[in-house]
């Protein structure tokens, strides 16, 4: 659990969020190509990345003079089943709830 704090937190900005997809649906893109469209500067673009790196939910290779970052799906994933744990624990208290309930009509 608390090494998947730093992840939820990296993924509480739109900005990181919007990145997520575009590397999810588009592949690996290069920071230049991050910016287009976003009304955000390359500058911080490259900030929110580094963020994501941090967390390894993005990794980056130099192509000449450029970063292409690539999504981490493994880190992805692990999160994913954090949530899915979770929502488990959520539904069996649900049931536990209402079965409760029931029991008591």
């Amino acid at each position: 659990e608390p090494a998947a704090a730093p992840v939820f937190a990296a993924l509480g900005d739109p900005t990181r969020l919007g990145l997520l997809r575009r590397l999810s649906s588009e592949g690996p893109l290069s920071i230049t190509r991050l910016s287009e469209g976003t009304g955000v500067t390359r500058q911080a673009i490259t900030r929110h990345l580094d963020a994501l790196e941090s967390v390894g939910l993005v990794r980056d290779v130099r192509q000449g003079r450029e970063r292409v970052f690539s999504l981490e799906r493994k880190r992805l994933e692990i999160a994913q089943q954090y949530l899915a744990h979770v929502g488990a624990q959520w539904d069996a208290a649900a049931a536990r709830l209402k079965a409760f309930v029931e029991r008591d009509e």
